[in-house]
């Protein structure tokens, strides 16, 4: 039996490593099963394949364009003031996590691959049995999961310590796989909306955000409510129409401003750029690649969307019957209006940054890095969902509040749960929200708590259903009927 076992988990190891855990391929595999089960044609199939990888790993140079053109800026801004602080990025999360935990729990990193896999397993089954548990998404998202699966095993240890093993991934497994279940659940209508049934979930790290922000953003809709797209600026504001020259002036007067208060030897100093260099046009070119990357990203969106969203039927026709594939929240950038992507970065940033300056001010113990990752991910896609629901006030509003709060709750959490002594946090928006409110839970009423956090996860998907019994499932099975209905 334990010879099985551990083939089992050599197995799992390899799938984990090379597949899952790399969305291009993972998406690409979902692509090939499911137009395996539509029975077409081996090199459809392998087209299938191929289209799906390519279009991720064209969205990831855009993405990881992205981030590492900000990344040292922020670096920058942490050196340049002598912060010793807590970055909020998943990444820096992960590696704090890895450095820490075993010094603090006695624990090893390996065990997050088998939380990950019990989660994985408890996701797919809670949204095979969907007539029942309401759930209807697959989270496949895999950098990301590995990257919740080590927050929730440090968090699930901080409050249950001396918790064995096997106890300890069970209850962690049920509970994560219960959260991917249901903030990518929470998503699936009002990403139905935005992309006009394109057939895909948010699996990322602000299920529930978005849910909130898209429920408060229709408050802000009335009469005179206008999108961003509807608005024709007058004169030589006219310019700003275009997408990637609004983009591209923004960020040029963002990056400027920061990149100046930084100066040319620090990057100089820090070999970003030879002496010689001249820095304005550094600048120029730093400001520039925000909207060439962004456009890359959007391309690669819509490359591999269209695939697997008819594979996917395969799928949800054979295995998962009404499922829906949770994916990567920047594919929601290539739908709606492009500017809410950079409104929502911008006023995210504010929000963040003047967050971050409260902090110092009043002498926090644990002061916060902006992280990239946070930074333009959640607020982009806030400003998006927002804009569609609400209009351009709810796109701009509703990313600055949610900056604040991504700082306010990432320095509470990462301090009272010892992260920030290790100079990371994930820093997501359910991860200085929902997930501190689980910690708090857990931790004040003990295995009581547990069974809470459950209850309150297995009940949020009975409530959407109830509000809309009709059209809950009929807006993943025909849109169309969906859109005439709610007309």
């Amino acid at each position: 039996m334990e010879n099985v076992f551990n083939a089992i988990l050599v197995v799992w190891d390899f799938f984990a490593k090379n597949i899952l855990t790399q969305p291009a391929y993972f998406i690409g595999f979902i692509v090939l099963v499911g137009y395996l089960l539509l029975k077409k044609p081996w090199y459809e199939c392998l087209a299938g394949f191929l289209k799906a990888t390519v279009g991720y790993f064209i969205l990831s140079v855009g993405s990881g364009g992205l981030v590492n053109n900000f990344r040292p800026i922020l670096a920058g801004l942490k050196d340049r003031f002598n912060l010793d602080a807590t970055v909020i990025d998943p990444y820096f999360g992960q590696n704090a996590i890895d450095t820490g935990i075993m010094a603090t729990f006695g624990r090893t990193f390996g065990d997050v691959m088998v939380l990950l896999l019990i989660a994985f397993i408890a996701n797919i089954a809670l949204v095979r049995f969907q007539k029942y548990t309401k759930m209807r998404a697959v989270f496949t998202t895999g950098n990301v999961q590995v990257q919740q699966a080590a927050t929730a095993f440090w968090l699930i240890l901080f409050c249950f310590p001396s918790l064995g093993r096997i106890q300890i991934l069970a209850v962690m497994g049920l509970i994560l796989g219960l959260y991917w279940a249901v903030s990518t659940n929470l998503t699936v209508g009002y990403t139905q909306e935005l992309t006009e049934g394109a057939g895909f979930a948010v699996a990322h790290q602000q299920g529930f955000g978005i849910a909130i922000v898209s429920a408060i953003a229709e408050k802000f809709k009335s009469k005179k409510s206008k999108k961003i797209e509807d608005i024709e600026l007058p004169g030589f504001l006219s310019i700003f129409n275009e997408n990637m020259v609004a983009t591209a002036i923004l960020m040029l007067f963002f990056f400027g401003i920061i990149m100046t208060v930084l100066g040319k030897d620090y990057f100089v100093t820090n070999e970003f750029i030879p002496s010689t260099q001249n820095f304005f046009f550094y600048i120029m070119t730093t400001s520039l690649q925000f909207a060439v990357n962004l456009a890359i990203l959007q391309l690669g969106v819509r490359t591999f969307v269209s695939e697997l969203t008819e594979s996917f039927t395969g799928i949800s026709n054979t295995l998962l019957p009404g499922a829906v594939p949770g994916i990567d929240v920047a594919a929601t950038f290539a739908f709606g209006s492009p500017n809410a992507v950079t409104l929502g970065f911008l006023f995210g940033a504010l929000g963040q940054f003047l967050m971050i300056g409260l902090l110092i001010l009043v002498k926090s113990p644990v002061v916060i890095i902006a992280g990239f990752i946070p930074l333009f991910f959640d607020n982009a896609a806030f400003a998006v969902y927002a804009n569609n629901r609400g209009g351009i006030k709810a796109a701009c509003i509703l990313p600055f509040l949610s900056g604040i709060i991504q700082v306010g709750g990432s320095a509470l959490i990462a301090s009272w749960v010892g992260l920030s002594k290790f100079g990371g946090y994930i820093g997501m928006f359910d991860w200085a929200t929902i997930w501190p409110g689980f910690t708090i839970v857990m931790k004040l009423l003990g295995y009581v708590g547990i069974a809470v956090v459950v209850l309150i996860l297995v009940v949020i998907p009975q409530l959407q259903y109830r509000r809309d019994p009709e059209g809950y499932f009929l807006v993943v099975e025909d849109y169309d009927a969906y859109a005439e209905r709610k007309a």
